[in-house]
């Protein structure tokens, strides 16, 4: 704790002092705009010269005199009411008028020229020579005079006690400030599980609850970092104020906060009717948006029928109207946009279309893909299918990708440019109308010396037996191949179910098991050749007879025979 009050008490000092050295390196109270202290008109012309001995100008240098121009004569007599301003007996009394050859002199104790004044000199500002004498003798009484004034110790004395108020006041208000930050962070910490229950988009955490709180307290940190800094520049000008040579600095920074503050407020107002053409074209796009979108949820609803439109096709065309849309809005927005015909708003835009173009060559082909994919039809969210090696359920449809579940939950990701170069079966297209539905099927191998009638009967039970099988139509046999050993049997049977592929045929395998070991029938699969020496059948105990024996082998000899 005491580590991070002095961080902040380092951090405030090296920005007083930053700003106090750039208005040191940038600013010079003597250069500033010049300010007559005197109610009498002044005309500054192209070649005056102010004469400023003190903050304020008293008066301006118009003309030359002999060899000393305007400018020197200026600073000369700057420096010589600053030479009286030191007299420690300064009277304004002796401050007199004393004509000369073609001049009339301003003079100090009858002995110090502070200024001589010529005919030009007054014609210059329209006066007589007398008069412009007259009104600057008592510009410089008065200007010393208040220079006294103010630099006296009581004068100090009061500025000291003054700038020390000023500085309670704004720690009393940093304090007050700091403390109002810190309770309403505690009270944030003790009620985090009422104010912060995380972001979540999608059953996918975003940002976990503890995560919130913490970037939520650094937020309020920064906030209040910044509130003290804003606070301490706008009391910079106040404390300046009070002493008489550093008045110079207020207007100086306050001129920092009121020339970007101007600028702003006055760039807003120039931008009010682009902003009012702005907000109609977005409510005109938005409602337009609506009432497409209401015709798209009729047709989706199949409120709405439009002959070859499909109703699955309504979310789809609508996101690309949508974007369509919004790129047409954008393109009229444009022009409307502060700043849109600035050489540096035109190149960041080249630069993010070529940035897009170039990386995006897979993701245009991908959303092509999944344009065609949409509008083809081949497959829908639910529907079991195979594409390539990998067949599951189909879990989502995007832009860019199609993603699969297969029957061990996996899921898989395929992009579409791939789904639509490659062949796809969909199992489930024929189980969703009025059609008898998908047939599975599972092809057996039986000898040549079981009868053919009674493999078909067998297959058939077995199919009935499986569940998720249709009753009708009937499942029924064919008989796809005569090989060498073995005839091929095919069952085939319908079902509704073609997400659940795996089971029913696991389901079939059983039942073809049981169904031709009750009948007696050895399944010989795939090549499988018995000699009858006195081994026991492949069929279980279970289904055999009680008097089974196992065959033996019965052997001739045909040469005795012959004999």
């Amino acid at each position: 704790m005491i580590h991070l009050k002095a961080f902040r008490i380092l951090l405030i000092s090296l920005t007083l002092t930053s700003v106090l050295w750039a208005q040191k390196q940038q600013v010079k109270p003597v250069v500033t705009t010049p300010k007559v202290t005197d109610s009498v008109n002044v005309v500054t012309f192209k070649d005056s010269y102010p004469v400023a001995p003190f903050q304020d100008t008293l008066f301006f240098i118009h003309n030359k005199i002999g060899g000393f121009s305007p400018e020197k004569r200026a600073k000369a007599i700057a420096d010589r009411i600053r030479q009286i301003y030191s007299d420690p007996l300064f009277e304004a009394d002796s401050l007199k008028i004393v004509p000369a050859d073609i001049t009339l002199d301003i003079v100090y104790k009858e002995a110090f020229i502070i200024m001589s004044i010529t005919t030009v000199d007054a014609k210059t500002v329209g006066k007589d020579s007398q008069s412009l004498a007259q009104q600057n003798i008592g510009i410089i009484s008065k200007a010393i005079v208040k220079e006294k004034e103010n630099n006296a110790p009581v004068k100090w004395i009061k500025r000291i006690a003054l700038e020390l108020l000023f500085i309670g006041c704004i720690a009393l208000l940093l304090f007050g400030i700091n403390v109002v930050f810190r309770k309403f962070k505690y009270f944030l910490i003790r009620n985090d599980e009422k104010y912060f229950k995380g972001i979540l988009i999608k059953n996918f955490h975003i940002l976990s609850p503890a995560n919130q709180l913490y970037f939520t307290l650094r937020i309020i940190g920064i906030i209040r970092t910044i509130v003290f800094i804003f606070i301490i520049y706008l009391s910079l000008p106040l404390l300046f104020s009070v002493f008489p040579s550093t008045v110079g600095y207020t207007t100086t920074l306050i001129h920092w906060i009121m020339k970007p503050a101007k600028f702003a407020l006055v760039s807003f107002i120039d931008f009010l009717p682009n902003l009012f053409s702005i907000i109609v074209i977005v409510v005109l796009f938005h409602y337009a948006l609506k009432i497409v979108k209401y015709f798209v949820d009729e047709i989706q609803k199949e409120n709405i029928n439009i002959d070859g439109f499909y109703s699955d096709w309504a979310k789809p065309t609508f996101n690309i109207i949508r974007v369509l849309l919004y790129a047409f809005m954008l393109v009229i927005l444009f022009p409307y946009l502060p700043g849109s015909n600035s050489p540096i708003f035109k190149g960041v835009t080249v630069f993010v279309g070529i940035l897009f173009s170039i990386g995006s060559s897979n993701a245009i082909a991908n959303m092509v893909a999944g344009l065609v994919i949409t509008y083809m039809r081949p497959f829908k969210i639910g529907d079991f299918i195979k594409i390539g090696e990998v067949s599951g359920s189909v879990i989502e449809k995007t832009a860019l990708v199609t993603r699969i579940r297969t029957p061990k939950m996996e899921d898989i990701t395929i992009p579409n440019a791939t789904v639509l170069s490659s062949s796809s079966i969909n199992f489930s297209a024929n189980t969703r109308t009025n059609t008898n539905g998908l047939v599975i099927h599972s092809t057996v191998t039986i000898g040549y010396d079981v009868p053919w009638r009674e493999v078909h009967k067998a297959l058939i039970e077995a199919a009935n037996r499986t569940d998720l099988i249709e009753k009708e139509p009937k499942p029924f046999v064919l008989q796809t191949s005569l090989d060498d050993f073995y005839v091929s049997y095919e069952i085939n049977a319908y079902t509704k179910e073609a997400t659940k592929q795996p089971l029913i045929y696991s389901n079939l395998h059983q039942n073809i098991q049981d169904c031709f070991n009750e009948a007696g029938i050895e399944i010989m699969s795939p090549h499988y050749k018995a000699l009858r020496d006195g081994n026991h059948t492949t069929i279980p105990e279970s289904y055999l007879s009680r008097d089974y024996q196992p065959s033996v082998f019965q052997i001739s000899n045909d040469y005795k025979n012959k004999k």
